[in-house]
């Protein structure tokens, strides 16, 4: 029995790296099932897991074992709606690459992104590539969100990969920690790992007839080790980040500007568009709470579908 990492799922097949640092092709043992979720993955990228080697000259294990997660997150499965997909497990970080242009990352969907990595108690980071092409209309976009986000306790980046920006501190920001990096297709993902890790030759898509939505690539998040220590875990393309598991009522603990708040509510069960004594509207209005987050709260509330028991 040795223990050992999974780097990459293909399915039934997992890429997993032992204690030795020896990689092995391996199979799962039976059926495991795991924190009680529905979940299409039952071993993620990122699980440590125990195996019994097979076959030594083939490299084959069997995983018998799946260690305790310390976090993971996960999105609505892209096949059935209320089965969920893990996307990563035992995270430090998780990082969304946006870009304000070609193509263009909407603020509901940084702001999704957002919510995902507090459910799943995962410190995010946001980058903003593609610095190389900004206009003035861009470069007072970025500095919009990063004083919103900032002030909220999210470190925002602004990077080129063309001019080398930005990518020595966004490397020490990923040194000796495992980060998940996800993000659209098309905002330049694969060419900023690439200058991370310039050994992998990662494929880069152009963007080709955008229509503002990034197609699923049907490839599978894979981790790889940094040179300098620590771990990136790459993510497909995600077209929309689905919240699993959330109610109207939990949406405001996610935003963290509000949830030092939500005690000063008259209601204990207001949703903080119409009720009255509200504090969040209160703090919108004293200019507290960015404006920008509130429209974006009350959007995403407003997509949240309860599910009827």
């Amino acid at each position: 029995m040795k223990k050992a990492v999974v780097y990459k799922s293909t399915g039934s097949w997992y890429t997993v790296k032992d204690e030795n640092g020896q990689w092995h092709n391996a199979r799962m043992k039976g059926v495991f099932k795991i924190d009680d979720i529905t979940s299409t993955n039952p071993i993620a990228v990122g699980d440590e897991v125990m195996i019994e080697l097979e076959d030594e000259k083939e490299n084959t294990a069997t995983i018998t074992e799946i260690q305790p997660r310390r976090n993971y997150i996960n999105r609505q499965s892209p096949r059935a709606k209320y089965q969920h997909h893990i996307i990563a497990a035992n995270l430090d970080q998780s990082l969304l690459v946006a870009t304000l242009k070609e193509p263009r990352t909407s603020q509901g969907f940084i702001d999704r992104f957002l919510i995902a990595s507090e459910m799943y108690h995962v410190k995010p980071l946001l980058v903003f590539n593609k610095a190389d092409i900004y206009k003035r209309k861009e470069e007072e976009q970025f500095t919009h969100f990063q004083e919103m986000y900032t002030a909220i306790g999210y470190p925002v980046f602004l990077t080129s990969t063309k001019e080398k920006m930005g990518i020595d501190a966004l490397q020490d920001t990923l040194k000796d920690k495992i980060t998940l990096i996800s993000g659209h297709s098309g905002v330049g993902k694969s060419t900023l790992l690439n200058s991370i890790l310039p050994h992998l030759a990662l494929k880069t898509q152009e963007v080709s007839n955008w229509s503002g939505k990034g197609m699923h690539t049907t490839t599978f998040a894979e981790m790889f080790d940094l040179p300098g220590g620590g771990k990136i875990i790459d993510t497909p393309g995600m077209r929309e980040f689905g919240l699993v598991d959330i109610t109207k009522q939990e949406l405001s603990h996610y935003f963290p500007e509000m949830r030092d708040r939500l005690q000063n509510c008259q209601f204990n069960n207001c949703l903080h568009l119409n009720e009255p004594g509200c504090a969040i509207k209160q703090a919108v209005a004293e200019g507290i709470i960015h404006e920008d987050r509130y429209v974006s709260y009350a959007g995403i509330l407003d997509s949240i579908e309860e599910k009827s028991y």
